[in-house]
């Protein structure tokens, strides 16, 4: 794994600031960033905004915005990565406020992880750091993944009910 970098102490506090830059867009429920790894391309996070502790913590209403939002990321993923499928998992293990994984999965994959969970792959394949996300290597998958939320997001209307 790589050494965290000092946004990374506090990934919401940086994004407000504009400090994080693995973000996409801020959406209704919280920040969409890429995942700190690509091994996988297009590994997507949503983070919760406000801060929450778990996803039985906010409103029904809440809940389903969160969850609404984590599957217009898949969609964004789906239209600028073109994978054979999604997967999504709200987990917290490691980090204790409220976000969402999105990761694509693909036809190229062994066979050996591509019918497990993306965390079944060994650490040093999940965590090379020729995965690690850096701004050079990763600005054109961004701008195709924004790119590609904000027309799903403006197809669907997203913004005129805010």
């Amino acid at each position: 794994m790589m050494e965290p970098e000092p946004w990374m102490n506090d990934r919401i506090a940086a994004a407000e600031r504009g400090e994080n830059p693995t973000v996409i867009l801020k959406m209704k429920s919280g920040y969409a960033v890429l995942g700190d790894y690509q091994h996988l391309p297009g590994y997507c996070v949503l983070i919760a905004v406000p801060r929450a502790q778990s996803l039985n913590g906010l409103s029904l209403e809440g809940r389903a915005q969160f969850t609404q939002d984590m599957m217009l990321i898949g969609d964004a993923i789906d239209a600028a990565c073109k994978p054979a499928k999604l997967n999504y998992a709200v987990m917290m293990n490691l980090d204790c406020f409220l976000h969402g994984h999105i990761w694509a999965r693909y036809a190229w994959e062994p066979d050996a992880y591509r019918m497990g969970p993306a965390w079944s792959y060994p650490g040093e394949t999940r965590c090379d750091p020729e995965v690690y996300y850096t701004a050079a290597k990763n600005v054109a998958l961004q701008a195709a993944l924004k790119a590609a939320l904000q027309k799903r997001l403006a197809d669907i209307g997203y913004w005129e009910d805010a």
